[in-house]
């Protein structure tokens, strides 16, 4: 799996989200469509990796109390509204 060098914030509720890539490291297998190895028309395709690893290095650019805009919708906004029992 290749992997990406990002920048990104750090949120009060412990999610980081990426702002930018910086770099990727290239695993350098021909299975990983990431890769500068696999080929145009791959027969195996269907089998490749299609996701990227995890970073091999996240730079912080931004470090917050408040809550990502995920977690903010189901802490503070609509979905933490209480519902009515069924």
């Amino acid at each position: 799996m290749c992997q990406l060098s990002t920048e990104g914030t750090h949120y009060g509720c412990g999610h980081y989200v990426i702002t930018r890539s910086i770099a990727k490291r290239d695993c350098n297998s021909k299975y990983c469509m990431h890769s500068r190895l696999h080929m145009e028309n791959c027969p195996h395709c269907p089998h490749c990796n299609r996701y990227l690893g995890p970073d091999y290095e996240q730079r912080i650019t931004k470090e917050t109390r408040a809550y990502c805009a995920e977690c903010e919708y189901w802490y503070n906004g609509p979905g933490s509204k209480p519902r009515r029992p069924s």
